[in-house]
């Protein structure tokens, strides 16, 4: 299961199952979990971990040093990737810094497709799609779900919600709210999300007010804190519109505005 031109360091830790490509290497401090394909000239630095049934495919640098000007050897800076993503051709993922909490964090099930950076201290639920060029920079949180369409690029610190959606060449430089379509450069809120919703098995009655809510937020000109007071009467039995209003007031700095018609 390891090409003999692989390279493996002594320290590296393989799991049952792992297979290595050829000319791939494989540094110190590096865990694989079992079952985990590293395609070939794929380049592992630690301190990284990578869970259960993991592809990666060739040309990819996983766990290389952040690009941070402010970043010197620091011991306690790390990746670590859950279970059963794909992490397609030419893809690089930096490991975290101390300003960040340390650690770059991807979740379980995410499709990441070819030429994705994943910066230093990015954290990604699971089951999130970045599609092929999608960039993020430093800091950046995806939700569960998200997706994100070819090119889009992501400014540091920015958050983006459970199940959000970006269009092709979308430029985020603000919080994208969860359940909630965007386009443009900048990014402008056009829609809730709601085929992405559909295919989650999200009711009919869940869509509807969430729909409900994204007309109150963005379409009645109310400014965000009457908007925010009249999403919160709308609760009810959907606690999908309680993750929005949480999502909206953690915000630091402040969510996209509306697409201009």
């Amino acid at each position: 299961m390891i090409h003999p031109s692989a390279q493996i360091d002594p320290d590296a830790r393989l799991g049952a199952g792992v297979s290595i490509g050829p000319w791939s290497i494989v540094g110190p401090g590096v865990e694989i979990g079992d079952g985990t394909e590293i395609g070939p000239h794929v380049v592992l630095r630690g301190p990284t971990r990578l869970g259960r049934e993991n592809r990666v495919f060739a040309f990819c640098s996983i766990g290389e040093v952040p690009q941070d000007k402010k970043f010197h050897d620091d011991p306690d800076s790390r990746l670590e990737i859950g279970d059963g993503n794909t992490i397609r051709e030419y893809c690089s993922i930096n490991r975290g810094t101390s300003g960040g909490g340390g650690v770059t964090r991807v979740g379980s099930d995410n499709w990441i497709m070819a030429y994705c950076h994943v910066a230093h201290d990015c954290i990604i639920g699971d089951h999130a799609i970045l599609a092929n060029h999608s960039t993020l920079a430093g800091h950046v949180t995806l939700g569960d779900y998200c997706i994100l369409g070819g090119f889009t690029g992501v400014h540091q610190f920015c958050r983006l919600g459970e199940s959000a959606f970006t269009a092709i060449s979308s430029i985020i430089v603000k919080d994208v709210p969860p359940y909630v379509m965007v386009e443009g450069n900048t990014a402008r809120a056009r829609a809730i999300n709601r085929e992405g919703l559909k295919r989650r098995g999200f009711e009919t009655r869940t869509i509807e007010a969430l729909k409900r809510a994204y007309r109150t937020l963005y379409r009645q000109g109310l400014t965000l804190n009457r908007a925010l007071e009249e999403l919160a009467e709308m609760v009810g039995e959907t606690p999908e519109l309680a993750k929005l209003i949480e999502f909206i007031r953690a915000s630091e700095r402040g969510i996209v505005r509306c697409r201009r018609d």
